[in-house]
């Protein structure tokens, strides 16, 4: 998000866009005002041609004097990105003391003094608030939006949430088949004994068998 100051026209195109600007806002501003105050002092029977008559002898006046206020601001605003070739908030600060200073001065010297600090303090105020507004817009568009879902509760998953890896089963946790056996009764314990006499005795065999030496083989030379 851009600042004030890097958002605006460039500087000779600057001048004539804030005149616009500010002659488009004196004029809607004192067509407003001027209007109620010629409606509240216009006798009964009257009010609305004398509203409208207050608006199209001082709207004009007013959005005139906007306008050449903006026009010596920005010129100033200018005249201060020139000389110190960087754009921020000291600028208008400067601008808005030297046009107030600058509009007062056929009123002596105090008057333009006073219209200067005057100046300077709006400016600094209304920059003040913008660069505040900006700060505050930028950090809730950059602060991350979090949304915790919840674990499914389905069985079958034991505990695990579907598309994650799980977690490897230990080997004391896998059943044991000899424990199985034994605790299985009477019953498992006689068939496992006959197992291992099974396998006793066809392992004996084998060894029995290895242990016999070839016969030997018979020779049917003629001597």
């Amino acid at each position: 998000m851009g600042t004030p100051e890097t958002s605006r026209e460039p500087c000779p195109d600057r001048i004539l866009d804030d005149i616009g600007g500010a002659f488009a806002m004196g004029a809607v501003g004192g067509s407003a005002f001027h209007f109620l105050k010629g409606v509240y002092n216009s006798p009964s029977g009257a009010r609305l041609v004398g509203g409208t008559q207050a608006v199209r002898l001082n709207a004009p006046r007013v959005g005139g004097s906007f306008a050449v206020w903006g026009g010596l601001f920005s010129a100033f605003d200018c005249t201060m990105v020139y000389l110190r070739q960087k754009e921020d908030p000291w600028n208008s600060i400067v601008a808005g003391a030297a046009t107030g200073g600058f509009l007062s001065m056929r009123q002596g010297l105090g008057a333009s003094a006073r219209s200067a600090v005057f100046g300077g303090v709006l400016l600094a105020l209304i920059e003040g608030a913008g660069i505040m507004l900006n700060r505050m817009l930028s950090g809730q568009q950059q602060m991350p939006v979090i949304i915790e879902e919840p674990q499914p509760n389905i069985p079958g998953y034991m505990g695990q949430v579907p598309g994650l890896p799980q977690a490897p089963v230990s080997a004391q946790a896998q059943p044991d088949s000899s424990s199985a056996g034994s605790g299985s009764g009477w019953l498992g314990g006689w068939w496992s004994k006959e197992k291992e006499s099974e396998s006793t005795s066809s392992g004996s065999e084998t060894k029995i068998l290895e242990s016999f030496d070839a016969p030997p083989v018979p020779n049917f030379e003629y001597k």
